[in-house]
């Protein structure tokens, strides 16, 4: 298992016009950070995602955590905020 953290700064484009005056990181950015600590950990992409469950928003500047379990060419994910999940889900890597 591979865990790694990111934050989406409040200047990033994609709060433009995602609930202006009140952001929230769009899923595809949370996804797109997945993608990216699977590509550094382990230099392997995805090719599709199985399952996603989003329970709960990630605000801008909020530190995130992601836990990656690679198993062959299955990944297994979660984001978390401190305690609190954010994201849970499978994905299919190459």
């Amino acid at each position: 298992m591979h865990h790694n953290n990111f934050r989406i700064p409040a200047a990033h484009p994609c709060l433009a016009g995602h609930f202006p005056g009140n952001p929230v990181v769009p899923g595809v950015v949370v996804l797109d950070a997945v993608a990216a600590a699977l590509r550094q950990c382990h230099d392997q992409r995805i090719t599709g995602f199985r399952a996603v469950k989003f329970v709960a928003p990630l605000l801008p500047e909020q530190d995130a955590a992601l836990e990656l379990d690679l198993a062959g060419q299955r990944l297994r994910f979660r984001v978390t905020r401190g305690s609190d999940l954010i994201a849970s889900g499978e994905a299919s890597t190459a």
